[in-house]
């Protein structure tokens, strides 16, 4: 007699058939890859990098002692325009004024531009920027004047105590006496003696004026090494000075 069909009960496999279909439609899905994550965190990073912040390296001493040769910066990206103030340690694309070099390759502009200038110098790309770091004492509209009797700088007429100037150096060997045209700024290094800055352009196109457009972002705190980790702070010996009467701000 041939058997008949097997119950469910019979059946080992057909009864836990339908119990495993159920624990598959209620296990929970898997997450994204770490390929994916991977991929999301570097995007953030390049966002970052391309349009807030930015490591820059500094090689030489001309801001000693604010900034050392060696350390590495981190700049504020945002600050740019009104938002800059005189006394503000900015770092700066030169290549229109301090170092006439044209770009090679070419940097696009915008936000695709910024974005892909993060990643290539992420990667160590050299796009052929030639980055300054100095300090604001002249805006736009600003008279600048050196020396006073004492041998001290004056904007609009006032006198700065330049407490961040390295010991024993004098704010200028160099005389001038400028006004800072609209879009425009007067840049200083911190080390007098060793700074390559404004005063060393005043008979170049520009007259050593640096376009508030060229200005890459505020100096935002020292990161490394780690015993000069630390802010900037603008000085209000300069920050505090009253604009001129017919500043272009």
């Amino acid at each position: 007699m041939n058997p008949g069909p097997e119950s469910p009960q019979s059946n080992p496999a057909a009864a836990s058939a339908p119990a495993d279909a159920a624990a598959a439609s209620t296990a929970p899905s898997r997450g994204p890859s770490w390929l994916v994550l991977t991929g999301v965190a570097l995007l953030v990073m390049l966002l970052v990098r391309g349009l807030l912040v930015q490591s820059f390296y500094v090689p030489s001493g001309s801001m000693e002692p604010t900034i050392r040769p060696g350390d590495r910066i981190l700049v504020n990206k945002t600050a740019a325009g009104d938002d800059l103030q005189r006394g503000d340690v900015v770092v700066f694309d030169g290549t229109s004024s301090f170092a006439a070099a044209d770009r090679s390759p070419h940097q696009s502009e915008g936000l695709v531009g910024r974005v892909l200038g993060g990643a290539a110098s992420l990667f160590g790309v050299d796009l052929g920027e030639q980055d300054f770091v100095k300090r604001i004492v002249g805006l736009p509209g600003d008279r600048v004047v050196c020396c006073d009797a004492q041998g001290r700088v004056s904007v609009n007429g006032t006198a700065v105590e330049e407490s961040y100037l390295p010991q024993g150096v004098s704010p200028s060997d160099t005389t001038f006496d400028v006004t800072v045209p609209a879009d425009r700024l007067w840049l200083m290094g911190d080390n007098r003696s060793n700074s390559a800055d404004s005063r060393a352009h005043l008979g170049d196109p520009g007259g050593g004026m640096v376009r508030a457009s060229d200005v890459v972002g505020r100096a935002a705190a020292t990161y490394w090494p780690l015993d000069r980790l630390g802010a900037f702070a603008t000085p209000p010996a300069l920050s505090s000075i009253p604009g001129s009467a017919g500043g272009a701000r």
